[in-house]
């Protein structure tokens, strides 16, 4: 049984240095201010490792000014490094952490043009045996914490009349993955989010992308292996950049990494026992 997510190892909430996040200017140094900036600017949680660093690169490439948030401070410091990101450590499974984000975020660059909400946290073994702690708190970050961040950044962009959310789900979400109960049902949870608000956000400029990549992992080319089939953090950082760049509203795996969905919705009973087989 496991449980893994993005930035640090130790437990967030025995650190009291990322509990909260209260608005300041960027540190200083290769931080700089960015008030008055005339680049567009997205803020990127779980930018200490894995997606979320790899889509603040690849953002950066482009020109974007960076909003850094993670809950491991040295992480985020590398990502940002090279650049003149922002670097605003934060634990958004925190009861305010999401609106003290938010609030500090806005407070440093007077608007963000692009969310990408890739904070996230992931947990490996039989339901029946996960503690009820480790389901509040995968449902917490992955599920509730993005909606109450989404909900704090989206007024600013409605009276922009301008702006992007990137919600980061899984073929998980779609498909349901043994072992991993909780985490497909928040990512299914995140779709239906994404659909709905979506549909809800008609007509007022701000657009809403959800990302549902397959299995990935840290240690890949930047294309997917397939020996692996795998996709690396870089390539779906890249169709994540691509779809933000285009305003589309998807940016899921490669067509063959979406086989799983087509049997899924085509022949149910079928895909059942194909995924029920042991490996």
């Amino acid at each position: 049984m496991t449980l893994t997510g993005s930035g640090s190892a130790h437990d967030p909430r025995t650190d009291p240095a990322i509990r909260t996040v209260t608005p300041a200017p960027a540190r200083p140094g290769a931080y700089g201010p960015a008030r008055g900036l005339d680049r567009r600017v997205a803020l990127v949680t779980g930018a200490s490792s894995g997606i979320g660093a790899a889509t603040a690169r690849r953002f950066a490439m482009d020109g974007w000014h960076l909003l850094l948030s993670g809950r491991d401070r040295h992480g985020l410091e590398r990502t940002a490094s090279g650049t003149s990101a922002v670097v605003l450590p934060a634990d958004l499974a925190a009861p305010d952490g999401p609106r003290l984000l938010a609030r500090s975020a806005l407070h440093t660059t007077g608007r963000i043009d692009a969310l990408v909400a890739g904070a996230g946290l992931g947990w490996t073994g039989p339901f029946a045996a996960m503690p009820h702690t480790d389901i509040d708190r995968v449902l917490t970050l992955d599920l509730n914490a993005t909606l109450h961040l989404v909900r704090e950044v989206l007024p600013s962009m409605i009276t922009a009349g301008r702006g992007r959310v990137v919600l980061l789900g899984a073929a998980a979400g779609r498909a349901g993955v043994p072992q991993e109960a909780v985490h497909s049902a928040a990512r299914a949870g995140l779709a239906a989010f994404a659909e709905a608000l979506r549909r809800e956000l008609r007509g007022t400029g701000v657009g809403v992308t959800l990302v549902e990549p397959g299995p990935v992992g840290a240690g890949f080319p930047a294309r997917e292996g397939d020996r692996t089939g795998r996709l690396s953090p870089s390539h779906v950082a890249a169709r994540i950049w691509e779809a933000v760049s285009q305003d589309r509203d998807e940016a899921g795996a490669p067509a063959r990494a979406s086989l799983p969905d087509r049997v899924r919705d085509l022949a149910p009973s079928l895909f059942r026992r194909l995924t029920s087989r042991p490996d």
